[in-house]
């Protein structure tokens, strides 16, 4: 992946940003979920800024399957500013390494596996998040970074444009697809009894649907296979008559955000991770990838376990000014994202 030209340009738009990057000189910092779409971009953009910055940045990559690690950052395996940790954070951690700054990105994300895994996920979200902060009280911490996501908000009854931190939709907690908002919902407030009892030094990112050229194949979101049949030159399914609204991120602008709010995000604060110029209805975006790639969009309705995992939101628009209030600046947009990510993933 870091041989990619186009891709080694996307680190290198974060890298001229106006970031405080001494702030991450000589830090260590631990990252859950390494191998996923976020965790995965973080680390390539750490360890390319140690290599243009000279930061000597460690990063400490853990999750579940050792060999899976090894062969995604096969590339940093001699760094001595890189280490990996099999294990599974539901479980309770203990590592004697120093540790600076802790980002908690475990999560089941999409469809399939709320569906299949509804246990594991609301599981992972709390009490996988529970084992790290009591890592990060153990370890006396500067940061500790919740990935939390969009779906905290829940259904829009139509009475929102587009959702401030402070705002909040309708969940229907008596339901399968509940698991994930709702453990996510109990994520946030848990960070905040944490920094309660235990003075931690906890921020909030809430993120938008992202997407990027570090999504993972099992990947079932409507957007990840989108892009999965148009690296393979396949005609676009889509399984809704596509009229949901959402707010989309690159996943290059999330990881830019994520290191925005370890250095200047306020404690216990919530933060919007979003692009409003890449706000879109789904069926525009299908037709938008389809288009790039010379196929067209088929309509197809959805089996029932795929059913089961589907969000019921048909509008869910982040208003992310507080972001920008701390500096934060989208850089790619969703028609140049979509290509870039096509892009890269054809020549991975």
């Amino acid at each position: 992946m870091i041989s990619n030209k186009l891709y080694l340009e996307n680190l290198g738009q974060i890298s001229k940003l106006d970031y405080d990057w001494n702030f991450f000189q000589n830090k260590t910092i631990l990252v859950a979920g390494a191998r996923g779409l976020i965790g995965s971009y973080f680390i390539d953009e750490i360890m390319y800024l140690n290599k243009i910055k000279n930061l000597n940045c460690t990063i400490i990559a853990i999750g579940r399957n050792k060999n899976s690690l090894e062969n995604r950052f096969k590339e940093y395996l001699n760094y001595s500013t890189f280490k990996i940790y099999e294990m599974d954070i539901n479980n309770k951690i203990k590592l004697n390494d120093t540790i600076d700054f802790i980002i908690d990105g475990a999560s089941n994300t999409h469809p399939l596996a709320y569906s299949t895994d509804p246990v594991g996920t609301i599981i992972t979200n709390v009490i996988g998040l529970y084992n790290l902060l009591n890592l990060a009280v153990d370890k006396k911490i500067k940061k500790f970074i919740f990935l939390s996501s969009v779906e905290i908000y829940g259904e829009n009854l139509n009475n929102i444009d587009a959702y401030k931190e402070t705002d909040l939709g309708y969940i229907d907690c008596n339901t399968l697809r509940a698991g994930y908002p709702e453990s996510k919902r109990l994520g946030e407030a848990l960070c905040q009894a944490y920094i309660e009892k235990y003075d931690l030094d906890i921020s909030i990112a809430r993120i938008s649907r992202v997407y990027g050229p570090t999504l993972l194949k099992e990947d079932s979101k409507a957007l990840s296979q989108f892009l999965n049949k148009a690296i393979n030159d396949e005609d676009i399914i889509l399984k809704s008559e596509g009229k949901q609204f959402f707010s989309y991120t690159y996943v290059g602008d999330v990881v830019s955000a994520i290191l925005l709010i370890i250095s200047k995000g306020k404690n216990g604060e919530a933060y919007n991770i979003a692009d409003e110029q890449s706000n879109i209805l789904l069926k525009d975006l299908a037709q938008l990838i389809a288009e790039s790639v010379g196929k067209k969009v088929i309509f197809e309705l959805p089996n029932e376990i795929e059913r089961k995992g589907y969000s019921t939101a048909t509008k869910a628009i982040l208003d992310g000014s507080k972001l920008k209030e701390l500096g934060f600046v989208p850089l790619i947009h969703i028609e140049e994202g979509i290509q870039r990510t096509i892009k890269i993933m054809k020549e991975k």
